[in-house]
C-alpha cells in the first residue's frame, strides 16, 4: 500500500471560486473559515487512508441486528353500524361524501 498524500490546504481563494460556480455568496471570512474546515476533514481523511487495514474483515454491519419493533397483533377495529350512525350522511353502508365540482364521473 502506498503512503497517503497530505492533502495541500485549501485557500480561501479556491473556496470562493467554487463558492461562485455553485451560486453560493460568501464573505472572506465565510471563505477562511469553510478553508480550515474542509482542509481540517482531508487532514482526517488522510489518517484514515493510513492507517493498515489488510488483516480487518470487511463487515456490512458493525452491531448485530435487532428486531425493535413490536410484534404484529391483531386487534379489533370499530363497529362499522357505530362509526356509520355518528357520520351526518351515509349511503349503501358507507360514508356519503360532497361530489368533487369539476370533476367528470
Amino acid at each position: 500500500m502506498s503512503e497517503p498524500v497530505a492533502a495541500d490546504p485549501l485557500s480561501a481563494d479556491v473556496i470562493a471560486k467554487v463558492a461562485k460556480l455553485a451560486r453560493l455568496e460568501l464573505t472572506a471570512q465565510e471563505a477562511d473559515r469553510f478553508a480550515r474546515q474542509l482542509g481540517d476533514m482531508l487532514s482526517h481523511f488522510a489518517d484514515i487512508d493510513a492507517l493498515v487495514l489488510d488483516d480487518v474483515r470487511p463487515m456490512s454491519q458493525p452491531y448485530a441486528l435487532r428486531n425493535v419493533l413490536r410484534d404484529d397483533t391483531v386487534d379489533p377495529g370499530l363497529d362499522r353500524d357505530e362509526v356509520l350512525a355518528a357520520a351526518p350522511a351515509t349511503e349503501d353502508h358507507r360514508f356519503r361524501v360532497p361530489p368533487i365540482r369539476g370533476v367528470a364521473p
